[in-house]
C-alpha cells in the first residue's frame, strides 16, 4: 500500500568491494552486510593478520573475522558481540569469531579505510563468504576490502525507522523480569 502510494524515501547504503589477486568472487565482488573469513568444517583455529590502509593492525588467533557495513553490523558481527552501527555512520566493523585472546574486541573504523587480509592455519582451505555467497581459499589468497564506488538505493517505509525496527527487534524498553509467562 505504501509502495503503490508513494509512502516511502529511497536510502543509500554503503557496500563492501573485495580484491584478490587470486580468483574470488569474480563476477560480483559486492557485498551489503558483510565479508567473513574463517576455518573450514571443524578444523583448528586460524591466525588472520589484518591491516589497515598498509599499516599493521592485528594478528587475530580466532574461528574467523567479519568485515560488515553498518546495515551488516546487525547480522553476524553483532550475533559475535559486534556493536549496531546506524546505517549512515560512514564506518565498517572488524568483528572477530570467537577469538582466544582476551583482548581481542571488535573496531569500528572511517569506510574509506582500507583493509587487507591474510589467512594461515594448520588447514590449507578456509572458508570466504561475501553475503550469503562461499568460496574456498587457501593461505595464498590476500584479501583487500573497500568502501565500493556506488553505493545501494534501499525502500524506507514511512514510519518504520531503524531506531524503531531495532528497538522492536530488540525488545529495548520492555522489563522482561516483571512480565508474566
Amino acid at each position: 500500500m505504501q509502495l503503490a502510494s508513494g509512502s516511502y524515501k529511497l536510502e543509500e547504503r554503503t557496500l563492501i568491494q573485495t580484491h584478490c589477486d587470486l580468483p574470488l568472487f569474480i563476477e560480483k565482488p559486492y557485498a551489503l552486510n558483510d565479508f567473513t573469513l574463517s576455518k573450514r568444517d571443524t578444523s583448528s583455529m586460524v591466525t588472520i593478520h589484518a591491516y589497515i590502509d598498509g599499516e599493521f593492525l592485528n594478528s587475530y588467533w580466532a574461528d574467523g573475522i567479519i568485515i560488515s557495513t553498518p546495515t551488516g553490523s546487525t547480522g553476524y558481527s553483532l550475533s559475535c558481540g559486534g556493536p549496531i552501527i546506524f546505517p549512515k555512520s560512514e564506518n565498517f566493523v572488524i568483528t572477530p569469531v570467537a577469538p582466544h585472546n582476551l583482548n581481542v574486541r571488535p573496531i569500528v573504523l572511517s569506510d574509506e579505510s582500507v583493509i587487507k587480509l591474510e589467512i594461515e592455519g594448520r588447514g590449507e582451505n578456509f572458508l570466504a563468504t561475501l553475503d550469503s555467497r562461499f568460496e574456498s581459499i587457501t593461505s595464498d589468497h590476500i584479501i583487500t576490502i573497500k568502501k565500493a564506488d556506488f553505493k545501494i538505493k534501499l525502500i524506507d517505509l514511512e514510519h518504520i525507522s531503524f531506531n524503531t525496527t531495532i528497538h522492536n527487534k530488540l525488545m529495548w524498553g520492555l522489563d522482561s523480569r516483571n512480565q508474566s509467562i
